[in-house]
């Protein structure tokens, strides 16, 4: 299975869908949550890890209507990109 995939079922809007991502878990979900959750163009947002022992995360994105889900995951994803950077360049390595 590819890094991320999409859940079946979700195929009748494109602003809502679960996202399957492999070896990942809450570490990077809470954060995707709390950023995606601020955006105004989402009216959800959550998570689940189906079963302890997978390292399988499902990730649902609800957008209002014209915005697309996979491309708030990927706004998400840039701007966590964009927060370590800032991080790692105001903290110096010791």
């Amino acid at each position: 299975m590819p890094v991320l995939a999409e859940l079946a079922g979700d195929e009748g809007s494109e602003s809502c869908r679960t996202f399957i991502l492999e070896n990942e878990d809450h570490t990077l979900a809470g954060v995707l949550k709390y950023i995606i959750g601020r955006y105004a163009d989402v009216e959800f947002c959550g998570y689940t890890i189906p079963h302890p022992a997978e390292n399988t995360m499902h990730f649902k994105v609800q957008a209002v209507e014209g915005t697309r889900a996979i491309d708030v995951l990927k706004r998400a994803l840039e701007d966590t990109t964009k927060i370590c950077d800032h991080l790692i360049e105001k903290f110096p390595t010791s």
